[in-house]
């Protein structure tokens, strides 16, 4: 049995400006990021590439846009105009959705690796042991794990160290406007973030703060949690009390925001998120078995009438997806059994290798804080 199917036994259930923080005050912008998780570029390549893009104020689609966007939200529609017309199109931005010439091998391994590592762990035990109130009092109040919460920001920014250098709005408006015509679903990707530059626009307009204030990554993700505007807008929350929501600076209310991201979208207490699978299924049974992708679909009985046996799932009467792990030709497929928890992790990234990732950093971070909190004890 594999590394990756041994741990899922112990599976349970920067600083901005002032008028950056006038919109954070509010209670205002973000969500999930991206659907693949790649490094931030760095802060003086994103400065040079905005000093040379090009704004959108001569763009009569650009303006159309603002108009579109005054009348919907009932916004200033000259101030809509102004924004629009100061924000500039970054071609890196572009590039970074759909980089060119890459054959995508998945590789559960290999993605594995990228986020389950030496620096994001002692990373991730600092960042417990800094915030082990908050997060016990997150787990307490929403029901979600605190090794989950810990996963999803280790994951997401390195627990704050990467959380993006791009002017959202620059982002946003060329996501918008000029979002790659060869992506298979630029239409629909193009609509999205414009919803979210509206959102941004309409937050902005609502607390009289400066939009451009604000950065992110290049999908205009923002925080130490990576809150797209419209999500920040639906689930931050200030939980450390102080009166505004600070996803930047405050990791309390970080950790509050993604705990109740989760519980909006479907987490369920007390509920595991995986478990390991005697798997024998071939052919058509696996085929009827993978067909609902990451959707949990059966229950633990018909898996096992189509020769997949969930481990320890004797009394568990909730449906189930089997979760597919390939390792490209670099060993075999790995398979897990995900409940509807895991599916909620997916409402993050949708990506299996990304829930993973974040289940198994969350529980290294734990076992590795705990250790540090014996062997401080022991010194003691």
């Amino acid at each position: 049995m594999s590394s990756t199917l041994n741990s899922i036994k112990h599976l349970k259930a920067t600083t901005l400006s002032t008028l950056a923080l006038c919109l954070l005050t509010a209670g205002a912008i973000a969500a999930p990021a991206k659907k693949v998780v790649r490094k931030a570029a760095p802060a003086a390549a994103v400065t040079a590439a905005a000093a040379t893009a090009v704004a959108y104020a001569g763009r009569s689609d650009a303006m159309q846009l603002a108009e579109e966007i005054a009348a919907r939200r009932d916004l200033p529609v000259d101030w809509v105009r102004a924004q629009l017309s100061e924000a500039r199109n970054l071609p890196v931005v572009a590039r970074l959705m759909t980089p060119a010439g890459k054959t995508f091998v998945k590789n559960w391994t290999v993605y594995r690796s990228r986020f389950i590592d030496p620096v994001r762990i002692r990373a991730g035990v600092q960042f417990w042991q800094a915030n082990r109130q908050a997060l016990a009092r997150a787990e307490q109040q929403f029901g979600v794990p605190a090794e989950i919460i810990v996963g999803i920001i280790g994951v997401e920014t390195i627990y704050g160290r990467n959380m993006g250098n791009f002017r959202v709005m620059d982002a946003l408006a060329t996501l918008a406007l000029d979002f790659p015509q060869a992506h298979p679903r630029a239409q629909a990707r193009s609509d999205y973030f414009r919803g979210e530059l509206e959102q941004v626009l309409v937050t902005a307009s609502r607390t009289g703060s400066d939009p451009f204030a604000l950065r992110g990554s290049y999908a205009g993700a923002m925080g130490l949690g990576q809150f797209m505007p419209t999500s920040w807008d639906k689930y931050a929350v200030d939980f450390d009390g102080d009166g505004r929501i600070d996803l930047f600076n405050s990791a309390t209310d970080a950790i509050g925001s993604v705990a109740n991201y989760f519980v909006g979208h479907g987490w369920k207490p007390g509920l595991p998120t995986a478990f390991t699978v005697d798997m024998r299924a071939q052919g058509e049974n696996l085929a009827t078995l993978l067909a609902p992708d990451i959707n949990p679909t059966f229950t633990a009985t018909q898996m096992a009438e189509r020769e997949v046996r969930v481990l320890g799932a004797d009394n568990y009467e909730r449906p189930l997806a089997l979760i597919e792990l390939k390792n490209g030709s670099s060993g075999p497929t790995e398979y897990i059994a995900g409940t509807e928890n895991f599916y909620a992790i997916t409402r993050y990234n949708w990506s299996a290798f990304y829930a993973l990732s974040v289940i198994e950093l969350g529980r290294e971070v734990h076992e590795a804080y705990l250790a540090s909190q014996t062997a401080s004890a022991t010194r003691n």
